[in-house]
């Protein structure tokens, strides 16, 4: 009945139009006001110790370093070296733009920025080199969705709020899932080329790619200071943050020189902006969990489903339909949020791995990224595309198909997810 109540309440507000992390707020509010005899120091108190984690901190040193990186010059010289390395295939453009999105989505851990640095670059060039807008529109709205699940990712660090999961084995857990699906969405673009006989572009000589190569190695290496710190144990994820901002700054000012200091002002107005929101909306998702838990609604869905008789294998199937349904009206991280509390003590209860959990989430909030009414990286592809959300949905359908399909290999396939995190000793 409470589970209802509180399901009910934050449906309504929601469907008024107001923002997720105000809808949460009020819930909690609501719901502890008219329903519960919980005293309100002991909610003040919960709201200050569960933001008070280390790893939080993570968050706006990623952003900072994203924004650095996006204003910086370093998607162009990553795109520039993908095309040298695949350009002459079928598709040549489609593919530079999947290898690029892959590459920037292992420094900047953002799906919008990912769609906006690579595709603000590469949808001109692609059109203009004959391809149809709409193969262009499919192959970067769905890449850049690689933002979130190829490390270092936000999202990732969110569910580690969220479920108290190592960050350091979700990055490492999301490496060969995001290989895995940069290469199905690689594979999509390049079968469409070849039936529909796109543009190739000249083969590069050893030369041009050794330029190519180099022009884009100290963006590259962001790669190597986040993923080699961590994996050595040189340094915690949060402090892989906190490096990769730095190293990111003195990249994006000293090395390219494409920011000014004057620049720097603004990109850290930028970040403050998205990190304040970002940590609202944790705030009131901590007093969300807190309800819940409070309310014994976990740990009842969990009874309910083993009294039933319903096992892991029907379980993952109705956690990605429910995934898949939030992610039409939500954005990722109010996903995780939201539903993590509530669907990981039942994962526990049918020993299902926390990590394993966490990447199948991940992927589900990328396929959601893609789809409408709501996928985010629709509305940031419709803005450099200048193409309608009905016109985009159709053009991302092949590759959205596919995505789904990899969808259901990594959920019932935990060894994907789990195998890099147990040979490096972190699980």
């Amino acid at each position: 009945m409470n589970a209802a109540i509180i399901f009910t309440l934050l449906l309504v507000l929601m469907l008024t139009g107001m923002p997720i992390s105000i809808s949460l707020g009020l819930t909690v509010l609501s719901f502890l006001f008219m329903f519960t005899q919980v005293p309100l120091e002991s909610v003040a108190l919960k709201l200050f110790t569960g933001i008070e984690k280390f790893e939080i901190m993570a968050i706006p040193f990623f952003i900072l370093a994203g924004n650095f990186l996006t204003h910086g010059g370093v998607a162009r010289r990553m795109i520039r070296f993908a095309t040298t390395m695949v350009g002459h295939l079928y598709g040549g453009l489609g593919l530079s733009a999947v290898v690029a999105c892959a590459l920037f989505a292992a420094v900047s851990g953002s799906s919008p920025a990912t769609v906006v640095a690579i595709g603000s670059i590469l949808l001109p060039a692609m059109v203009k080199a004959g391809y149809p807008r709409s193969f262009g529109a499919g192959v970067i709205t769905t890449s850049g969705a690689l933002g979130i699940l190829i490390p270092p990712s936000i999202v990732m660090v969110m569910y580690s709020v969220a479920t108290n999961t190592s960050v350091g084995a979700l990055f490492m857990a999301g490496v060969i899932p995001g290989i895995g699906l940069a290469c199905v969405l690689g594979g999509v673009t390049w079968y469409r080329a070849r039936k529909f006989d796109y543009p190739r572009m000249p083969k590069a000589s050893l030369g041009e790619k050794w330029t190519a190569f180099r022009e884009s190695v100290w963006g590259l290496l962001l790669i190597v200071v986040v993923m080699g710190g961590i994996y050595s144990g040189m340094f915690t994820p949060t402090e892989a943050a906190a490096m990769s901002a730095v190293y990111a700054f003195f990249v994006a000012v000293f090395v390219y020189k494409d920011l000014t200091m004057k620049d720097v002002a603004r990109v850290l107005l930028n970040s403050a902006n998205m990190s304040a929101m970002l940590l609202y909306i944790i705030t009131n998702a901590v007093l969300f969990s807190f309800i819940m838990t409070n309310e014994n609604i976990p740990q009842a869905l969990a009874d309910w489903m083993l009294g039933h008789g319903l096992g892991m294998i029907a379980f993952l199937l109705a956690v990605n339909i429910i995934l898949l349904l939030a992610g039409n009206f939500m954005e990722p991280s109010s996903i995780v949020l939201i539903f993590a509390p509530i669907l990981f003590p039942v994962a526990m209860k049918l020993g299902i791995d926390p990590v394993h959990f966490g990447i199948l989430m991940v992927v589900n909030m990328e396929v959601g990224m893609c789809h409408p009414p709501v996928g985010l990286n629709l509305y940031v592809a419709s803005g450099i595309t200048k193409m309608g959300i009905t016109e985009l949905t159709v053009a991302v359908w092949p590759w959205l198909l596919s995505m789904l399909a990899f969808l259901v290999v990594v959920t019932y396939l935990p060894i994907m997810s789990t195998w890099l995190p147990q040979k490096l000793g972190m699980m």
